[in-house]
């Protein structure tokens, strides 16, 4: 959590779970003509955040995989073309359209990295600009609102924001073991059960489960942000 939000902590620490039952005009709700542009902000940057979770999973489970799978499966199908030729025939017209195909396997999975990247430093700077909104609130509405008052339902704008950065060591995690990963698919020479457990994973993800935006986030904002569904 950023520096600047350590005087905001407050004597009172809410619960940590969202609001187990939503009712459809709770008192404390903003109207849509009362909203200020503190709600407003949030719930932008929130469904940013949304977004790049989004985006996260379809760059792992779309166009990673598909890579990653066809590199590997490129690769079993040239090792399998090469123990049944005879050892006097030539080799380079078996190996090098299938060096090709890696190659640009290969070409595509680093792609799929450096948008991991991207997804992620946009993560960064989503969490900074909710902490300028609870700096900004802080200014004009003063301490106990940003701190006690619900934004919609029962959490203040404060818990959102310190919250919320907890998403980032499992995404920095998960971008991790998708580095190394993919570094372990340029091995040639790693078998087919090595091949298979690096597929599962890439597919499990496991820094995300129980951790990333949908397990942890999604179910939150559907009970504490107005007109999230809608939005």
């Amino acid at each position: 959590m950023s520096s600047r939000l350590a005087s905001f902590r407050g004597p009172s620490t809410p619960t940590s779970s969202p609001a187990q039952h939503k009712s459809p005009n709770p008192p404390a709700s903003p109207s849509r003509l009362t909203e200020s542009t503190f709600h407003r902000k949030t719930r932008t940057l929130l469904l940013e955040l949304q977004s790049i979770a989004g985006t996260w999973e379809d760059l792992v489970l779309i166009d990673g995989l598909k890579a990653a799978r066809e590199l590997v499966d490129t690769r079993t199908d040239l090792d399998n073309a090469l123990k049944v030729i005879p050892d006097k025939t030539p080799r380079s017209r078996i190996v090098i359209p299938k060096l090709v195909v890696m190659d640009a396997c290969i070409v595509r999975l680093d792609a799929v990295i450096a948008k991991l990247r991207k997804q992620f430093l946009r993560m960064n700077n989503v969490i900074e600009n909710l902490e300028l909104v609870l700096v900004d609130a802080h200014k004009v509405k003063g301490w106990q609102w940003v701190q006690q008052e619900p934004l919609w339902v029962t959490w203040s704008l404060e818990k959102f924001v310190t919250r919320v950065p907890q998403l980032l060591k499992p995404y920095h995690r998960s971008l991790a073991l998708h580095i190394d990963l993919a570094n372990q698919l340029r091995d040639h020479s790693a078998t087919f059960e090595n091949y298979r457990d690096i597929i599962n994973q890439w597919v499990a993800q496991p820094h995300l489960e129980g951790a990333g935006w949908e397990a942890a986030w999604e179910e939150i904002c559907e009970a504490e942000v107005e007109r999230w569904s809608s939005s």
